[in-house]
């Protein structure tokens, strides 16, 4: 591959496990003239463990883009090839790099996705909640009252609830998402993606505040935050559908249980098989 000039190369990089980047990705790395870098002592970490030269980095953070897109897009418009990258994972998701994009897009600039990891869709693929309609939230309002008037807005909405949360505000955000959509609401924490610590738990609302209260290690590191969605209300009667898993799951094993209640009922097999362990572990 040769990178071509006058492009701008938009370049995943690694969430934590360096082994992650891709060969294209280095390979644009090493090659352009200039890399716009969220942190430049980040990613001069990451060019150092690739072998390559750190003094063509330029730092494009959330306080300076605007000033400095101009210029970036004028040496764009002339020939030069920049990469664009964040601090971890793929930019624009909850990073810097929106105003150079639509910038360079508006001046001709043709702008190049390099593809690799990505929190959002690496917490999606591990989660066990429904892919198929997603709504990515990003980061809720760091204060408790707006943080709530957010999540009641969201209160409704039925696909599956994907946010980002910071270590200092993951209880806080948790314990929100159950007052707002009820305890009993099934999510997921994605804690530490592709690091050493890397921990995905699952469970209702309240246990999962409960787990985040249980260890101080537990709150520690960078999260996603997965919620499902409330169900529509297009969804069979639940109540009618608990009853009948009730009934199975005292004379059937767990999955055959729920296997066959969502076929009596029509409702979501998944929640059925999350519910009929619920009732299992309840009975022990």
């Amino acid at each position: 591959m040769s990178i071509e000039a006058g492009v701008l190369y938009v370049v995943a990089t690694p969430l934590g496990n360096l082994g992650d980047i891709s060969s294209r990705a280095v390979e644009v790395l090493r090659e352009v003239e200039l890399i716009a870098a969220e942190d430049t002592r980040v990613s001069g970490r990451l060019l150092a463990h690739l072998g390559l030269s750190a003094g063509r980095m330029l730092s494009l953070h959330e306080h300076n883009e605007q000033a400095r897109v101009p210029d970036l897009v004028l040496r764009l418009s002339r020939g030069a090839t920049v990469a664009l990258v964040s601090d971890a994972g793929t930019p624009l998701i909850s990073d810097p790099g929106f105003r150079l994009v639509v910038a360079a897009r508006a001046a001709g600039v043709r702008v190049s996705p390099v593809p690799g990891p990505s929190a959002l869709i690496a917490a999606l693929s591990v989660a066990g909640l429904p892919t198929d309609r997603f709504v990515f939230e990003g980061f809720l309002p760091a204060r408790g009252a707006a943080r709530r008037s957010r999540l009641n807005a969201l209160a409704e909405e039925t696909r599956t609830l994907v946010f980002y949360e910071s270590s200092h505000r993951i209880a806080a955000c948790v314990n929100d998402l159950a007052a707002v959509f009820g305890g009993a609401r099934h999510g997921v924490i994605a804690r530490e993606l592709t690091k050493h610590f890397e921990q995905v738990a699952d469970g209702c609302l309240d246990a999962l505040g409960a787990w985040l209260a249980a260890d101080t290690d537990h709150v520690r590191g960078e999260f996603v935050v997965l919620v499902a969605g409330a169900a529509s209300a297009a969804t069979p009667d639940t109540a009618a559908a608990d009853k009948v898993l009730s009934v199975l799951v005292d004379a059937l094993p767990t999955r055959q249980a729920a296997d066959l209640a969502a076929r009596i009922t029509g409702a979501p097999r998944q929640a059925l098989y999350r519910e009929a362990q619920r009732i299992k572990a309840k009975a022990q």
